[in-house]
């Protein structure tokens, strides 16, 4: 089931984000993630963040934050992974806009590939001036593939 974040949602989603983060990015300082952690915490639930909950257990074992457009992250729990969750939450977001836009860092080749999957292209590189790390932008729209954009 995918809802809307709720406050009792909050420590759940944050252990995702960051227990994400720090897997997915092993190239990024993870004090990178952990000095962002408490900014994250506070802008979160002013976001459009979707959960998926486990129909089992009730628990939150993913979700997505949108800022009007833009997907700010993608999370699925560890054991959760590979299972439909993080295509089920893109969807519902696709469902929702007509076109979605994202960062990605290059290196996350998982991330790189599963978004493309879905439809998403790349439409430019460049360098997280945060972390200095390599990072796609990212497009998707409902009505296909926009000039200029072409896949990594």
């Amino acid at each position: 089931m995918i809802r809307s974040l709720s406050p009792a949602d909050l420590d759940t989603v944050m252990n995702l984000w960051l227990d994400g983060n720090e897997q997915a990015h092993p190239f990024v300082p993870k004090g990178y993630w952990r000095a962002a952690y408490e900014g994250v915490r506070r802008e979160l639930p002013h976001a459009d963040v979707l959960v998926h909950v486990d129909p089992e257990t009730g628990d939150v074992d993913g979700f997505i934050g949108l800022t009007g457009d833009y997907v700010a992250g993608l999370f699925v729990r560890t054991d959760a992974r590979s299972h439909g969750i993080g295509k089920a939450l893109l969807d519902e977001a696709k469902r929702r806009h007509r076109a979605l836009t994202l960062h990605v860092y290059r290196d996350n080749s998982r991330a790189v590939a599963f978004y493309l999957r879905e439809g998403f292209t790349v439409r430019s590189e460049g360098t997280d001036g945060e972390t200095g790390a390599a990072e796609y932008e990212m497009a998707w729209d409902a009505d296909g593939d926009r000039p200029g954009f072409r896949h990594a």
